[in-house]
């Protein structure tokens, strides 16, 4: 598997600020940035902003996805709502290395309220810089998909 290139992004108003300093890192790092908002601190609903993301990242028009608001916490519940999603609320490092070595998760979430800045950047690195390592994993992530087509098809 290669590094991927291409990021969506997005935030409601209370990550629009960690949000943009994410983009900007990852730009200088070479990676395309694409924002899917918002842009300002104007009142936002984020399960809007985290379907936005986490629909691109399914529909396979982006290899992964963060998502910014308070806590992580919601917009992490709800792009696991997508099928196809895995998704995983990050703020230390041993966990951003395993939402994608263990968990194979395509989207990952900061809360701008938990993590600052400097932290957030160095474990966007660690998710992006990680490969999901199959083995033991496989058959766990496996699981979770046969779950998400069972749930999926008796919709």
């Amino acid at each position: 598997m290669t590094k991927p290139n291409r990021i969506v992004i997005g935030a409601d108003n209370f990550g629009v600020e960690l949000k943009n300093t994410l983009a900007e890192h990852l730009r200088a790092n070479g990676y395309e940035v694409v924002d899917m908002g918002v842009h300002d601190t104007a009142p936002v609903d984020y399960p809007d902003i985290a379907v936005r993301v986490a629909e691109a990242v399914a529909r396979g028009e982006f290899p992964r996805g963060i998502l910014v608001c308070g806590t992580g916490a919601g917009m992490a519940i709800t792009a696991n709502k997508v099928p196809g999603i895995r998704s995983v609320a990050v703020a230390d490092p041993y966990t951003a290395e395993r939402a994608m070595a263990s968990n194979n998760a395509q989207v990952i979430t900061f809360g701008q309220l938990v993590v600052g800045p400097a932290v957030a950047k160095k474990l966007a690195d660690i998710w992006l810089n990680t490969e999901f390592q199959g083995g033991r994993s496989a058959p766990k992530v496996a699981k979770m998909e046969a779950l998400d087509a069972k749930f999926r098809k008796q919709t």
